[in-house]
Parts: C-alpha cells; structure tokens; sequence
C-alpha cells in the first residue's frame, strides 16, 4: 500500500512579536477546531522564527500536511492583525511508491487584506486539462 504526503515549508510576517505569541493561540484554535472534525485533516507545524526578530512564522508539514490548513490559519493571521500584500505557497505531493498520478503539486496566492486567493495551481488538474485538450493557461 502506497503512503501519500505533502510537503510544504512556508513563512508568514505578522509584523511584531506580539502578533506572533498571539498567532500560536489563533493555531491552537484552529487545531481544536480541525480535530473536531471527521475526520481530521492532516495540520502543520508551525513555530516563531527569532533569527528574523520574532516576526515570522514558520509553516511546514509533520511528514505530511493540510496546504488548506495553512491557507486558512494565514487569513485568521491576516484578518486579526490587518496584513496586507501578498502571501503564497507551495506545495509537493508525493507518495512512498511510484503510482500514475502520485505525485503533483501546487501553489496558492492570497492577497492578505481582503484574504481572497488571487491565483492557485494544482498540477494534476493542470495535468488533466492540458492532456485532454483543453487550454494551458487556465
């Protein structure tokens, strides 16, 4: 039996430090919230950088992880603190054995003061629609 994952590592800046002590209580929120569903998607990790002044927050999988988990804890992010610019990230999806279709990726975009997604991929949809026709650039 083949083993799927993704794989992320990401960094977002809530500005100040105290934004990121708050940030790890608007995590743990989220995690309840996740492990009260069913069933639960895969979190992340996710710590305070201090070699950057306390300011950034590192996201990255446990050996697998939720790139919409991510998503979703950036606009909780963006919303209390009023963030603006834009973020995004990147993801691999991989498996432990070689299957058709078992590996792909994407990336997201958010334009963090109004938390809507400016532009996304996902590979295998990509993959799929290009292969049947369908345009490249959509």
């Amino acid at each position: 039996m083949a083993d799927y994952s993704n794989h992320f590592s990401c960094l977002l800046d809530v500005g100040y430090p105290e934004h990121a002590v708050r940030a790890l209580d608007l995590f743990t929120a989220l995690s309840n919230e996740n492990a009260a569903e069913d069933p639960p998607s895969d979190g992340f990790l996710l710590s305070v950088q201090l070699e950057h002044g306390g300011t950034q927050l590192w996201m990255r999988d446990d050996g697998t992880g939720d790139p919409e988990h991510v998503i979703q804890f950036v606009k909780r992010c963006a919303k209390e603190f009023g963030l603006t610019g834009l973020w995004g990230m990147q993801y691999a999806k991989t498996c432990s054995k070689p299957h058709v279709d078992g590996f792909g990726g994407g990336a997201h975009v958010l334009d963090l003061a109004t938390g809507e997604t400016l532009d996304w991929i996902y590979t295998d949809g990509w993959l799929a629609i290009v292969l049947d026709g369908g345009d490249h650039n959509a």
